[in-house]
């Protein structure tokens, strides 16, 4: 049997209470069933589907799109200048 914490404040620099005041644990320092969490979940494939996967790297479309934005801005830098050259 534990005996109650006098003290339920924690200690500074102490993460955890010591063995000795954590409740639920038996004398010769184990843990009675039903203390502690399953060592893993046994739920896997019950949940709902995941969804798939990012596509990782660009797809051809933007690319396209973003080349053919460049070589506009730049046939119209190109105009500019010979308008101004004439």
């Amino acid at each position: 049997m534990t005996t109650p914490d006098p003290d339920p404040r924690p200690t500074p620099g102490a993460p955890d209470r010591p063995p000795r005041r954590t409740p639920g644990v038996e004398a010769h320092g184990g843990v009675p069933p039903g203390e502690t969490p399953p060592a893993e979940g046994g739920t896997y494939g019950i949940s709902h589907p995941e969804p798939p996967e990012l596509r990782k790297g660009w797809g051809p479309m933007p690319l396209v799109l973003i080349m053919a934005v460049v070589a506009l801005i730049a046939i119209g830098l190109i105009g500019m200048a010979v308008s101004l050259m004439l």
